[in-house]
This record gives C-alpha cells, sequence and structure tokens, in this order.
C-alpha cells in the first residue's frame, strides 16, 4: 500500500512537471508573512547597519496634506541628500548601482547625478490585498512553462509572495495593486539631443474585473485588466487610440488589442502592440513592453533569479510628482533633471531575463530590479543583441499613502547610443491627479467604446 502511494505521488510529480506546473509554498513557509516577512514578502527587519530601517507598517492615510486636485504632500519635504553621487565619485558607490547607472554617469559626466536621501519604507497596501497575498502564496501555481497562472481567480495579486525564480519575481510586478481602477491624465515627450522636445498629452484608464459591475470573475479569470490609452495633444497625433484586453496566460490567449485612427475613423485589430513592437507616440524610443517598465507574456525570455542585494533606486519620489513644477522643470537635454530626484538604499530583487534560442526580440537581454517592498520594477537595463547596453530605463515612484499603492511620478528610458530618451506619466500639469475608484462596465472596453474616446 505504502509502495503504491510513493509510487502515486511519483507519478504525479511528474506529471505536474511534464505539464510545466509548479507548485506554491506550503503553509509553514506562507506563516513568514507578516511576521518575519512583510504582508507582501519583503524582509521585515532592516540592515545590519541600519542604513535600511525595519518595515513598520509603511505610511498610513493622512500622512500629508492632499491638494484640491488629488496631489500628495511630500511627507519628507524638509529632508537633504546624504549626499550625492556623481562621475567623480561614482566608482565609490558602485556596488549598489546599476551597470545602467554607471554607463548614464560615463555618458553624461556632468549633468547625471543621484541624490541619495534617507530610506524609509513607505509601502502600504490595504489589509485585503495582504489577505489576497497570503491566499496567492499556498494556492498559485506557474503554469504552461511559466507563460500562465493555475489558481490565480481567487486571490488576484501578488502571485508568489515568497518566490523561488526570476519569473515569479516577474509575476509579482506584473500582479501588484494598482488601485481600484485608475484614470489618468499625463504627458510623455522625446527630447532631441539639444533638449527640443514636443509634449504629447495622453488619457488612460484601467479598470481590473474585480472591481467592475457585472462581471463574472470565473469567465474573465484570464483578464489581468482592461486597459484605453488615447493621445489628446498634438493635433497631428490627436484621436489615436489604442485598447487592450490584457490576458494572464498570453501565450494560451493573446492580448486582445485593437487601435483607433483618428484620420481613417476606423477600429482595427492591433495583434502587434506586443513585445517590441514601437510604442504609441513614442519616436521609437521605447517598445510596447516597455510601458510601465515592461509588461505582457515572459514567455520569449529565459528568467534567473540572480538574488536580492541593496541599492540605490528612485524612491520617494514626492517632490516630482508635485504640481508646483512645470514639465519644462523636468525635461532637460540628455536626461530628466536630477536635481529633482529622490535616491534612496533599499533592498531589490535583481532577475536576469535573456531571449531564448529561436525567439526574436530587439532586446537580447534585460536586466532588472525589483523594490521587494512594492515589488515595483525600479531600474532595467536593456542588451542589444551584440550585448552592448543600449538603453536605461528609470522609474520614479512614489507611495500614494491615501491609496494604499506604489505609483509613477515619472518613467524614463535613456537610449546611450543616441543620446535622447523619453519620459513618460508626468502629470504635474494635468487638470487633476490620478483619480482611483471610479465604477466601470465591460462595454466601456468594447470596439465600439474605442471608437466613441478617439472622436470625443
Amino acid at each position: 500500500m505504502k509502495a503504491s502511494k510513493i509510487i502515486t505521488c511519483a507519478g504525479l510529480a511528474l506529471s505536474l512537471l511534464a505539464s510545466g506546473v509548479m507548485a506554491a509554498v506550503n503553509e509553514q513557509e506562507a506563516a513568514q508573512l507578516g511576521t518575519t516577512l512583510t504582508p507582501l514578502g519583503a524582509q521585515k527587519e532592516g540592515s545590519a547597519d541600519k542604513s535600511i530601517p525595519a518595515w513598520d507598517g509603511g505610511l498610513k492615510p493622512g500622512t500629508a496634506p492632499v491638494d484640491a486636485k488629488g496631489f500628495l504632500g511630500d511627507p519628507f519635504k524638509n529632508e537633504k541628500p546624504l549626499f550625492t553621487i556623481t562621475a567623480a565619485n561614482a566608482q565609490q558607490y558602485k556596488d549598489k548601482l546599476t551597470p545602467g547607472q554607471l554607463a548614464m554617469f560615463q555618458r553624461y559626466p556632468d549633468t547625471y547625478k543621484i541624490p541619495v536621501y534617507p530610506t524609509h519604507r513607505t509601502a502600504a497596501a490595504p489589509v485585503g490585498i495582504y489577505a489576497a497575498a497570503k491566499k496567492s502564496a499556498v494556492n498559485v501555481q506557474l503554469v504552461n512553462e511559466g507563460t500562465g497562472l493555475g489558481n490565480f481567480a481567487d486571490s488576484r495579486y501578488y502571485a508568489f509572495p515568497i518566490p523561488k525564480s526570476g519569473v515569479e519575481v516577474y509575476w509579482n510586478f506584473v500582479t501588484r495593486f494598482r488601485g481600484e481602477n485608475v484614470e489618468r491624465w499625463s504627458v510623455q515627450a522625446v527630447p532631441q539631443v539639444n533638449g527640443d522636445y514636443t509634449i504629447v498629452e495622453t488619457h488612460d484608464q484601467n479598470s481590473f474585473p474585480q472591481y467592475m459591475d457585472g462581471v463574472d470573475l470565473q469567465a474573465e479569470k484570464n483578464i489581468l485588466y482592461y486597459y484605453i490609452f488615447a493621445v489628446d495633444a498634438p493635433a497631428r497625433l490627436a484621436g489615436t487610440v489604442s485598447m487592450a484586453h490584457e490576458t494572464i496566460d498570453q501565450v494560451t490567449e493573446p492580448r486582445k488589442a485593437w487601435t483607433y485612427n483618428a484620420g481613417q475613423r476606423r477600429v482595427r485589430r492591433a495583434p502587434q502592440l506586443a513585445y517590441d513592437a514601437p510604442g504609441l507616440a513614442s519616436d521609437g524610443m521605447r517598445t510596447s513592453d516597455n510601458a510601465d517598465m515592461m509588461n505582457g507574456s515572459p514567455d520569449r525570455y529565459d528568467w534567473k533569479l540572480i538574488g536580492k542585494k541593496e541599492m540605490y533606486i528612485p524612491y520617494n519620489n514626492y517632490k516630482l510628482q508635485s504640481p508646483s513644477l512645470k514639465y519644462a522643470d523636468i525635461i532637460k537635454p540628455g536626461h530628466i533633471n536630477q536635481d529633482l530626484t529622490r535616491y534612496e538604499l533599499h533592498r531589490v530583487w535583481h532577475v536576469q531575463a535573456t531571449l531564448k534560442s529561436g525567439e526574436r526580440h530587439i532586446y537580447a537581454k534585460r536586466d532588472m530590479y525589483f523594490d521587494e517592498d512594492t515589488w515595483v520594477l525600479s531600474e532595467v537595463d536593456h542588451y542589444d543583441g551584440r550585448g552592448q547596453l543600449w538603453r536605461v530605463g528609470e522609474n520614479y515612484t512614489y507611495n500614494n499613502y491615501e491609496k494604499g499603492l506604489n505609483a509613477p511620478a515619472a518613467q524614463g528610458f535613456y537610449d546611450l547610443l543616441v543620446g535622447r530618451y523619453i519620459v513618460a506619466t508626468m502629470s504635474n500639469e494635468a487638470k487633476m491627479a490620478p483619480q482611483y475608484g471610479a465604477r466601470t462596465k465591460l462595454a466601456d472596453f468594447t470596439p465600439a467604446a474605442l471608437r466613441n474616446a478617439g472622436i470625443r
């Protein structure tokens, strides 16, 4: 009888491996969440030298004043940098800098700098999200060789808060809490080498099935979110709109995407809006899967978890999201105005994604650095097919203490070869800050709705 059970278990294990199913953690491991680990899986204790403090629950609503447009006050407005890293002293700090950051010092030795401030572990999320992460830990599995998630429909957040592999870290980023539906008015710009630029005004909506009216969550269990992105200005681009039904397993069910062209007044399916297709209104400075630093299926890459380390990453960038700033204050030749940025020492997960043999993508390798507290992709280095460092991505985030989420004040992608960059997701001069919690329905994300968005 015992031998029969052993054989049965062995057969089950082999069948799971053959199908690409990888098990969740056990209850004993999951018990670390909220005890030795934060509820989202970060190391709760601080560093030995206290430069990284222990996590104490993060920021709470009411931490600082919020203005009438919804822009957050800076709880650290009176702090000064501990020190500033420049091209002159960068080698002194190289162990805590990415190759991309070091390359930026070489490319822009007179202007690129990293102001390092005291570390504050501000990350926090709603209690229900913490419960969802714990449910994910013991239930969610990788399926289809890591391209999909099994048993995810009941939790829907932080698929692997105690990750065992690089692709699991990526899935935590993809499935992080982004708010209860978000509507955002923002801009992006692609400056010329001399600093000249045109502001591209955009408006996007991101809705999640669990916060939409009349959605059958079981029927939509492979949908992560619904998304509409519209260009409002300049006139030559205005009325261009894209829409996506973002699926979780995009190998089994590819992303459903459409575009509306104002000139043609037609809605078309757009399967090309994925991977390394040029990003909308980006002048070729970022790929479709560079939106939000990285997005979409992990299927074209082999994923390797390098480990965890302490690094200087953009963090708590409240100043950069301030409505007191004009876009002209931020956008400068070569890179954004680094005097307005804030970096802190935090622990990150270092994950390397290398293009699989036989697959195609303009990025042959991506080195990614995910903040342990938020699972946000903070820094990413992109390498071309020759193995040359090509583009550097920096995510200038802040903690929205009113909503319990992490959001970007700006995201930049810097092309080291041509000396240009794209900066996106800035809302400083917008009519209001990003808004959360609107109720939406499936009818808001149909081809007909897409056409209406383009002709408004």
